[in-house]
């Protein structure tokens, strides 16, 4: 739900301040982006082998980042979310 609520004030900011086109074109990479993410989380699922979670991120990051700033800037929100996760939530710690 954060993530569309700043998309949504994201694409605001870019559309009054620059071309709406471009604008248009960084939220469409940034809602592509967290669907390459969202796609390769569900293969990991699917998967289902253990040590595998680093492929599948990388390879969800580097789909992402395919789409250009928008994806790219997408996948950074969802790695870092991913990682405060990991590090202040799940109680597994940084290391991890």
């Amino acid at each position: 739900m954060r993530l569309c609520v700043c998309l949504v004030l994201l694409s605001f900011t870019l559309c009054a301040s620059a071309d709406v086109l471009a604008g248009g074109r960084f939220v469409w990479d940034a809602v592509g982006g967290a669907w390459d993410m969202l796609r390769a989380y569900r293969d990991m699922r699917e998967a289902n082998h253990i040590g595998a979670d680093k492929y599948f991120h990388a390879r969800g990051n580097y789909d992402a980042a395919r789409r250009g700033p928008g994806g790219a800037w997408a996948a950074k929100v969802i790695s870092d979310a991913r990682e405060s996760w990991q590090g202040d939530v799940s109680g597994r710690g940084a290391a991890d």
